[in-house]
């Protein structure tokens, strides 16, 4: 079933969130079916920029519309989608037109802002210059309207149309031009368009809109800052002002308002040279010979202040021999006031402070370290000196730092070795001593052994006791028949040989005894 179709204007540039219409109301839907029911927005172009909020029956935007991004020049700008709800099958179409604001202002293409026009003072009155004109990404009253030269003594400005709808301007020179009297002619054109606010190109301060900075009473005519400036990054303004009245057709004229920016003592001096550094050290040489008023080095400040604030003045504030150093006043140059000397200490060092002219003033000091020397060798072992305290202080942290961590490592290391040490021997004895298994006596059978043929005989009992898994074993030996025997071959010539006692032979049972 086809249903209603309904239109919306909004502004570009809503915030997300902002409602554009009240859907359930504008299409006389229930709310309660419209949450109970399934409802969508299905197809269509651009369907991103929106979102459905069925519990509120609403139309909100989703994400930032820009115009100029989405139609480009083209008006109107609009897109289109269709919204299906379910049980009973409805389609409704909803198109959202998007309004141009002034959020652009005119420009010129021209990157460097400048043409050079030679014009010959015998020019006649009448004769044209054709300038290129500016362009603006808005339509309509917020686009590109009109054109100021300033000033126009000389030059009254005209425009015309292009074929394809563009415009650009001519300037026509009105009055003779006197060479003598002004050499040249400074003229700023400036583009302004039809919008509330109304916006040109010097109305782009620092990328942002002058109105942020200065606001325009329209009853009173008075401007007011709303906004405090720095004069470091904006020295001056200049805006267009128009006056309308409220005719039928109205007539209107424009001035061009120029505000100069006065400058404040907020910045202090900054010194370029010497470079103070945290990692190395700077020093100059004076040799011993150098003669009255030798240039040691110069110092080197500026301030981005202007006027009388950025005037400098340098000081000597501190130095090791005063009587041996001065500082010019306006120049910051560091000289000798009187001949070096055997006597005097090689390493100096001079702090110098520099301060501008300001109410009140402000200043930044500066260390210069001077070495007093006729050598280069000499210059080197004063600059180790210089930095032995700093050095010294580094490399004791450094070795500190090394040695904690080499003994935490050994500790650690230890530790473990230690705890596997353990682990491993406590794991073999649960092996090796304390088996589950049970005991299985055995007992071998009465053996004797008689040698020979002669009546003394050696009987020995064996008792043994093993487990199925233990490397134990106990034996226990019976006492023998005889402690000593005698074995006789029946060939031998009478020689006999004496056995071993019986203690002898159980202490070796693996032994082995061999009689010839």
């Amino acid at each position: 079933m086809v249903g209603a179709q309904i239109r919306y204007s909004i502004p570009e540039e809503m915030k997300k969130g902002s409602v554009i219409g009240n859907v359930a109301q504008d299409l006389g839907l229930d709310l309660k079916r419209l949450r109970s029911g399934r409802a969508r927005i299905v197809t269509g172009e651009n369907i991103h920029y929106t979102e459905l909020k069925t519990d509120k029956g609403i139309l909100v935007v989703k994400e930032r519309i820009d115009r100029e991004e989405l139609c480009g020049d083209k008006t109107p700008c609009s897109f289109s989608f269709e919204m299906i709800l379910e049980s009973p099958m409805e389609l409704h179409r909803v198109t959202v037109e998007v309004l141009d604001i002034n959020d652009h202002a005119p420009s010129f293409p021209n990157k460097d802002k400048h043409i050079k026009l030679e014009i010959s003072e015998s020019a006649v009155v009448g004769v044209q210059f054709p300038l290129q004109g500016a362009e603006d990404l808005d339509v309509g009253q917020n686009a590109l309207q009109d054109y100021i030269l300033s000033p126009n003594d000389n030059f009254i400005l005209k425009q015309h149309a292009n074929p394809d709808g563009s415009k650009y301007v001519e300037m026509v020179l009105q009055k003779p031009l006197d060479r003598e009297l002004h050499p040249h002619l400074s003229l700023k054109l400036i583009a302004v368009d039809g919008g509330t606010p109304q916006r040109s190109e010097e109305t782009q301060v620092s990328g942002s809109p002058i109105s942020t900075y200065v606001s325009l009473n329209s009853e009173t005519g008075v401007l007011s800052a709303i906004r405090s400036f720095d004069y470091e990054q904006i020295k001056q303004l200049q805006l267009v002002v128009k006056a309308q009245d409220g005719g039928s057709p109205p007539l209107s004229s424009n001035v061009t308002v120029k505000l100069l920016i006065q400058d404040q003592n907020d910045n202090p001096p900054q010194v370029l040279y010497p470079v103070q550094t945290g990692g190395s050290l700077v020093a100059e040489m004076v040799p011993r010979s150098s003669d009255v008023g030798y240039l040691v080095t110069k110092v080197v400040a500026v301030d981005v202040d202007s006027g009388q604030n950025a005037w400098l003045s340098y000081k000597l504030q501190k130095a090791t021999d005063r009587a041996l150093f001065e500082v010019g006043l306006q120049n910051g140059e560091i000289r000798t006031i009187r001949q070096v000397t055997d006597k005097d200490a090689v390493k100096q060092r001079l702090t110098v402070i520099v301060e501008d002219n300001g109410q009140p003033s402000r200043s930044a000091t500066v260390i210069v370290n001077v070495v007093v020397a006729d050598s280069f060798p000499e210059v080197l072992s004063e600059f180790t000196d210089f930095t032995q305290d700093k050095e010294y202080n580094d490399n004791l942290t450094f070795y500190l730092v090394l040695a904690l961590a080499v003994v935490s490592f050994l500790f650690i290391t230890c530790l473990v070795v230690i705890i596997s040490v353990k682990i491993y021997r406590w794991r073999q004895s649960r092996i090796m001593f304390h088996s589950n298994l049970p005991v299985i006596p055995y007992y071998p059978p009465r053996y004797s052994d008689t040698l020979g043929t002669g009546t003394l005989q050696h009987v020995y009992n064996y008792e043994v006791c093993r487990t199925t898994d233990s490397r134990k074993s106990d034996c226990k030996f019976g006492g023998a028949g005889s402690q000593n025997v005698l074995i006789m071959e029946p060939s031998s010539t009478g020689t006999m040989q004496r056995i071993q006692s019986e203690k002898s032979i159980l202490d070796e049972p693996y032994s082995l005894l061999e009689v010839s």
